[in-house]
């Protein structure tokens, strides 16, 4: 493609074919005869093969080593191989969305590494939330766990005490409708088993974590 590409330009431009007048159209006709005949050819001369796992890292390395250096390349086959068999279904498009690259600051290229999971860059928002949970469920959310405010700068202003006290037992209400959800969904999916349970959210106020540290 490289060579095709340098080649029309060269030759298409005021010292190549246009000065002999022959039109650019004739040419890319020329390309296109010469597509379908390669095309043919490769139909005669292909190799079926099974796409295992050997013969993608094969074809991995060759490409990634025409992209990045030697050594690199070695280290990164098997990972990007790993990571699209991971995410691939049985007769279902392949999803590279479901594939994340994380670059770690402080980390060099070799040192990347595949992590078949989700990497979280925190740990238990609560001291009594468990720091290790094994064989667990997990909840992503994209919901909001706190009392919601205005997108532009704004304050709440009280007249009295009455009124903050109101104020609080709102939010709490507004809180604890939701975790409580969570907690049923919880015990419902873990039932009396030793499994775990992981609530993955972006949003989450102080007052949940008294809530769900107990429960979870």
């Amino acid at each position: 493609i490289e060579f095709s590409k340098v080649y029309l330009e060269n030759k298409c431009s005021s010292d190549g074919f246009s000065i002999q007048g022959l039109h650019p159209r004739i040419v890319t006709e020329g390309f296109e005869a010469a597509k379908e005949k390669a095309l043919e050819m490769l139909e005669q001369v292909k190799v079926s093969k099974e796409m295992d796992r050997e013969t993608l890292i094969n074809v991995a390395r060759t490409s990634l080593r025409t992209k990045v250096h030697r050594e690199l390349a070695d280290i990164l086959t098997e990972a990007v191989v790993d990571a699209v068999l991971t995410v691939k279904k049985p007769n279902e498009p392949i999803d590279l969305f479901m594939v994340e690259i994380m670059e770690m600051k402080h980390k060099t290229e070799s040192d990347t590494n595949l992590v078949r999971g989700i990497v979280l860059d925190h740990g238990a928002r609560h001291p009594d939330m468990k720091k290790r949970v094994e064989n667990a469920y997990i909840l992503t959310c994209s919901v909001s766990l706190e009392y919601e405010k205005t997108e532009v700068n704004s304050g709440f202003f009280y007249k009295s005490a009455n009124e903050r006290d109101k104020f609080v037992q709102a939010e709490r209400k507004f809180i604890e409708e939701r975790v409580n959800k969570i907690i049923a969904l919880k015990r419902k999916v873990c039932g009396d088993s030793k499994k775990g349970f992981v609530v993955i959210n972006q949003k989450v106020n102080a007052l949940l974590h008294s809530f769900v540290s107990g429960a979870f």
